[in-house]
């Protein structure tokens, strides 16, 4: 009990710094899942239009997640140190975006491929394109299913984002790696619950946004 005093009297006192390291974490992952977002969407529609490579997409995706996040950032140093970008932002962002690509796309693959055969037959039989089909029927029906990947990325790379201090992108993991190096049980765990809290209040903030976006006819 003393030690939980202690870490929240830690957090009161440092909220400044701690606020800092909260917006620049949310900023990184922001950064990593937008970006999945603007490829996994497109490319769940493509392979449920052409599903012969949907097996290949999803494995490749599936094995990326398989990967220890340790082992992941790690790779990520000596690939972009070849363009002179191997401490920072750049390769913690490019493993948290393959890290959100698998939810992203098997949701958008599964909630295209499970919508009502009825609703795709009615589209067809009034003369619409496959590509009209989906802007006005299909991913407005899919948009719940679509919004927990997005959801499940996000709480998944808050968490993973805590390794990104390691190679020096900042971020709420930087409470944890000086509580280890400093051997300060405070700001260890008061790193631990930032992030955990975190990773529960967008969750949450995700959860009404889809609320809001769904359409009424399918909440």
């Amino acid at each position: 009990m003393e030690t939980l005093n202690q870490t929240f009297a830690y957090i009161w006192h440092n909220l400044p710094f701690i606020l800092g390291l909260t917006q620049q974490h949310l900023r990184l992952v922001g950064i990593a899942v937008g970006l999945a977002v603007l490829i996994g969407v497109p490319l769940g529609v493509l392979i449920v239009r052409f599903k012969s490579l949907a097996g290949i997409v999803l494995g490749l995706a599936t094995v990326v997640l398989t990967i220890p996040a340790i082992a992941l950032f790690g790779l990520m140093i000596p690939l972009f140190s070849l363009i002179g970008q191997g401490i920072g932002a750049v390769p913690a962002i490019t493993a948290a975006f393959l890290y959100s690509l698998l939810p992203i796309v098997r949701n958008t693959h599964t909630a295209l491929t499970t919508i009502d055969p009825g609703v795709r037959e009615a589209g067809r039989g009034i003369g619409l394109t496959f590509w009209q089909r989906l802007k006005w029927v299909e991913l407005p029906l899919a948009v719940p299913l679509i919004f927990g990947g997005i959801r499940t990325a996000v709480v998944l790379n808050i968490g993973v984002m805590a390794i990104a201090a390691i190679v020096g992108a900042g971020g709420l993991g930087t409470l944890i790696l000086h509580g280890i190096s400093q051997s300060d049980i405070r700001k260890l765990i008061a790193g631990a619950v930032v992030v955990s809290l975190l990773a529960v209040v967008m969750d949450q903030v995700l959860l009404r946004l889809q609320r809001v976006l769904t359409p009424k006819g399918i909440r």
